[in-house]
């Protein structure tokens, strides 16, 4: 008999509770789908579902077969998606949420590039730092920065998000660099009042040691880049990733401050509900994202030459 047929009746059966169900499913009888559960124990030589006239259970060599047969189902269902997808363009609307500095910063010339290479496809994009519930809103892709929240979502590394402190020339002038993390306690900070990742303004010393500098900041705001222009002014020292602050430092309006001490790294992802669920239109603009934006361009030129490429890799469906 069909293995694979044989394989994906036993999966059905576990997922839905009932071998009459799983046959309704594939359009056979429940004798028939039962012949083919017989088959694929008989080929294992060994009893995968204890059966009752109510109920279904696994045994514990179905609980393990279970698990790597969905797998290899959802592999397969995965390749027949991409066989199909090169025969058929790609079309419809695409939703992306983005981070509103991140999108207007980096993500205008990669949408470009992909709207010319797939241009049935339409792009609706929400740029916003708060929290958006891809689900409730109908998103079909959101790119987070930060530390990941667990969840049902699946999640793609783009790039890794390295976060720093700098300060414009003049204001060094005047008020000195810093030395060390604490110096920090004594000068005047400029500071993203919408973090949503722990740890801000975190320097590890060259002996592993965190330092938090939490003291009280001249100047708050929920935009980034007004704070950048600040700290262009010579307002103070702001704290930020190098995706924003990239641009500033290579002009030389802004100067890096302890370079000695990284701040911990957090990375750029992409999140979206489900491999099985994934379009083609989405797969390709995530393979895309990741071919462009894996380098973290960002960085050329600011992290020295050890700076390492890190490409994500696609999650196996959970």
């Amino acid at each position: 008999m069909d293995r694979l047929l044989g394989m994906s009746i036993f999966v059905t059966a576990v997922d839905t509770g009932s071998l009459a169900a799983a046959a309704r499913r594939f359009r056979i009888s429940p004798a028939m789908a039962g012949k083919h559960l017989g088959a694929l124990e008989s080929r294992l030589s060994a009893r995968l579902l204890h059966r009752t006239t109510r109920r279904l259970g696994l045994t514990d060599a179905g609980r393990i077969y279970y698990e790597r047969a969905k797998r290899i189902l959802d592999d397969v269902d995965d390749a027949d998606r991409e066989a199909q997808a090169l025969e058929h363009s790609p079309r419809g609307t695409l939703r992306i949420a983005t981070p509103v500095t991140f999108g207007a910063l980096h993500l205008g010339p990669v949408l470009a590039r992909y709207l010319e290479a797939y241009p049935e496809v339409t792009l609706e994009v929400m740029a916003s730092d708060r929290y958006v519930d891809l689900v409730e809103q109908g998103v079909d892709i959101a790119i987070r920065i930060g530390q990941l929240a667990d969840s049902s979502l699946m999640a793609l590394k783009l790039a890794p998000c390295r976060m720093i402190a700098c300060a414009a020339p003049a204001f060094l002038a005047r008020h000195g660099a810093p030395a060390k993390p604490a110096d920090l306690r004594a000068m005047r900070r400029l500071a993203f009042s919408e973090s949503v990742s722990p740890g801000d303004w975190t320097f590890v010393d060259a002996r592993g040691r965190r330092h938090v500098i939490d003291t009280p900041s001249c100047l708050r705001g929920n935009d980034i880049q007004l704070l950048v222009a600040a700290a262009c002014a010579g307002a103070g020292v702001v704290y930020g990733p190098t995706f924003v602050l990239g641009e500033h430092l290579a002009a030389g309006t802004l100067r890096r401050v302890l370079s000695n001490c990284p701040s911990p790294e957090l990375a750029i992802h992409a999140v979206y509900p489900s491999s099985r669920q994934l379009s083609t239109k989405a797969r390709n603009l995530l393979d895309r994202l990741l071919a462009e934006l894996g380098d973290a361009p960002w960085d050329d030129g600011l992290m020295g030459s050890s700076r390492v490429r890190e490409r994500g890799r696609w999650p196996r469906g959970r």
